[in-house]
């Protein structure tokens, strides 16, 4: 059942340090507020706009192992409001990420937006989809123009999300950002500043 991050989040270990810690009354207030796992027109254009995120998973030893994911602007793909997913390439073949969603099927995901400072927290299901067994995902997933082989497809289910607070997210900018800053810039104040780097 999908359900309000909290469920998931607050274990009775973590009620027990917001209790010791004054925070639990708080908290508690929450954990009344409705389910939250239908992504909405505040998550969708985040999420098609990435070109990186974090992903947690844990192995069947109990230890997490966090991967970088990145790929071209919208290489995750929103199959519909409670489903994302990637097409996934031949990489140092450790398949560690793999190998622990075949596990648990438990996945976390963090969504960066630096320049804005934004974040974004998802809960979810993994599957894990050999690239040869859906013909139709396969043509869903696939990026355009990027031709390196698809071993398999990942999905994930959609369980809860939450917005994390902005504060001390630095702002850090990526050289397309940076260009795109310098173009509306007017090029009189350009020529001022930097005479011998305009034409």
């Amino acid at each position: 059942m999908n359900q309000n991050f909290t469920k998931l989040a607050f274990t009775d270990s973590v009620k027990k340090v917001q209790e010791q810690y004054g925070s639990r009354k708080s908290y508690a207030r929450m954990e009344t507020s409705g389910d939250q796992f239908v992504l909405t027109e505040r998550e969708i254009p985040f999420i098609e706009s990435r070109e990186s995120f974090y992903m947690a998973t844990v192995g069947e030893n109990g230890w997490p192992y966090v991967q970088y994911r990145g790929g071209p602007r919208g290489f995750l793909k929103i199959i519909d409001k409670t489903t994302l997913g990637y097409a996934d390439f031949r990489g140092n073949m450790q398949y560690i990420s793999v190998g622990n969603m075949n596990s648990s099927r438990k996945a976390s995901l963090f969504f960066m937006d630096y320049p804005a400072q934004k974040r974004l927290k998802i809960w979810a299901e993994s599957e894990v989809i050999d690239a040869e067994q859906n013909a139709e995902l396969l043509q869903t997933l696939k990026m355009p123009g990027y031709e390196a082989h698809i071993e398999r497809l990942i999905i994930f289910k959609i369980q809860a999300y939450d917005w994390n607070c902005p504060q001390h997210i630095t702002p850090r900018y990526t050289s397309e950002e940076i260009a795109e800053g310098v173009a509306k810039l007017d090029p009189e104040l350009l020529k001022s500043c930097c005479p011998d780097d305009i034409d």
